[in-house]
C-alpha cells in the first residue's frame, strides 16, 4: 500500500513547473496522507490546481486503519474492469508531489521509512483518479486515489509497490481532454526514465500527524520503534 507523499513546494515552484495557477489557501505538506486535503490538477481544470481529500473525508473515518481500495488503485486492474475505465474517461487528475515514502519491511512487524525523490530535485507528477460525494448535509466533497504500479529498479529493493509517475509527455496525455480510452491505458505501459533518489527518514513519518521539514532530513535506519538497524 502507498500512503504517503510529500509536496512542500512554494506556490511558485508549483505553479512554474505545472502552468498552473494556485490558490493562496495552498498548504505544504511533508507528510502527506490519508484524509489530508491537497493539491491536484484535473484534467476538466489543467490550468488551475484543486483541492481534495486523499481517500476520504476525515469525518468518515472512525477506524484509523483506511482501506487501500480508497487511497491507491492498481495500475494494472483499470484494463480490466469497466468501472475503473469508465471513471479514468470522466475524472482524471495529477498529484503533484516533491517526494514519496516507502517502508522496508525488516522484520514481521518492523519497517525501514525511505524518501525518494527526483535526482535533480524537480517536482513529479503522480496519476490519480477522483470521485466526488454528497453526503447527508447535502455538501459536496471531493476525494482521490493515487494509481500505483509495479515498483522499478530503484524502488524495488525497499518495496514492490510505488506510485505511477508521469513524465511531461505522458503527464499532458493524461490531462488531455480529448484523450481515447486506448490512449490513456498506453501511458501504463510507457516505460518511465526517470531517476530516483532515496534516503532513510526518521520513523516519525508513521504518524500522520507529523507535518514539519526536519521529516525530510536523512536519518539513521529505524524501524517504526525508533530502533537502529544496520539494514539499508
Amino acid at each position: 500500500m502507498f500512503d504517503r507523499y510529500s509536496i512542500a513546494a512554494t506556490s511558485q515552484q508549483l505553479a512554474d513547473h505545472f502552468s498552473v495557477d494556485v490558490p493562496s489557501h495552498y498548504k505544504k505538506y511533508y507528510n502527506a496522507g490519508p484524509t489530508h486535503l491537497l493539491p491536484v490538477i484535473t484534467h476538466h481544470t489543467p490550468e488551475g490546481v484543486s483541492f481534495f481529500y486523499w481517500g476520504a473525508i476525515p469525518q468518515w473515518i472512525k477506524d484509523k486503519n483506511i482501506s487501500e481500495k480508497l487511497i491507491n488503485i492498481r495500475a494494472e486492474t483499470i484494463k480490466d474492469k469497466p468501472a475503473l475505465r469508465k471513471k479514468m474517461m470522466r475524472f482524471r487528475c495529477v498529484i503533484p508531489i516533491d517526494g514519496f515514502y516507502c517502508w522496508k519491511k525488516i522484520g514481521k512487524k518492523s519497517a525501514i521509512p525511505y524518501r525518494f525523490f527526483h535526482k535533480k530535485k524537480d517536482l513529479l507528477a503522480l496519476a490519480g483518479l477522483w470521485e466526488e460525494f454528497e453526503d447527508e448535509q447535502e455538501e459536496t466533497h471531493h476525494t482521490f486515489s493515487v494509481i500505483t504500479t509495479q515498483s522499478n529498479k530503484q524502488v524495488l529493493p525497499v518495496n514492490e509497490r510505488m506510485p505511477f509517475i508521469l513524465n511531461k509527455e505522458t503527464r499532458n496525455a493524461w490531462l488531455n481532454k480529448d484523450a481515447t480510452e486506448n490512449e490513456l491505458l498506453r501511458i501504463f505501459h510507457i516505460e518511465n526514465s526517470i531517476e530516483l533518489e532515496s534516503y532513510t527518514v526518521s520513523p516519525r513519518i508513521n504518524l500522520l500527524s507529523a507535518n514539519e521539514s526536519t521529516l525530510f532530513l536523512p536519518t539513521a535506519p529505524a524501524d517504526q520503534f525508533g530502533n537502529l538497524t544496520l539494514f539499508d
